[in-house]
């Protein structure tokens, strides 16, 4: 997982333009034996995993693009795009939404139902959410239930707030 954050922290894309960050997001997933879909919402990335039998469709989600920003930590891992950065965490979101991608597609035996992984573009201003809806990411099949996160860095370390 740290791996993959620091690969997407070096490479950041802005809003619908996640051209690299999608192609090694539908690798990943296809790699998992998820079906995937590319190119929803504009370069959205849909992953479909399939329990053991009829149940639910859960829908997980995360953020891709990155933000308009001169990175300028020196870190051995920092943004190799001049003026575009993940100052808003969203790369850790990818790499943790693949971490639990992997970690649930080795034990599909263990749950009924469908776990859609959504990786949406244009989270910051570009109206990335409406576009994958419009595009249907919400049918086929129908999602009973969302999830998503939000790293916040004001919180203290091992905290974790909660919202609806």
């Amino acid at each position: 997982m740290i791996d993959l954050r620091r690969d997407f922290h070096q490479y950041p894309e802005l809003g619908m333009d996640e051209k690299r960050t999608a192609g090694v997001i539908a690798d990943r997933l296809t790699r998992l034996h998820l079906s995937v879909k590319t190119g929803v919402g504009k370069t959205g990335v849909v992953g479909l995993l399939e329990g053991k039998g009829p149940g639910e469709t859960v829908l997980l989600r995360a953020d891709m693009d990155a933000l308009p920003i001169q990175e300028e930590t020196n870190l051995p891992y920092c943004s190799r795009n001049i003026s575009v950065m993940h100052a808003c965490g969203h790369d850790g979101h990818m790499a943790i939404l693949l971490t639990v991608a992997r970690v649930l597609s080795a034990h599909r035996e263990d749950f009924p139902g469908l776990v859609k992984f959504v990786f949406q573009p244009g989270e910051e201003g570009f109206g990335g959410a409406r576009l994958m809806i419009e595009d249907g990411v919400m049918k086929d099949p129908g999602v009973n239930a969302a999830f998503a996160l939000h790293l916040i860095n004001r919180l203290p370390l091992g905290i974790f707030g909660l919202g609806a």
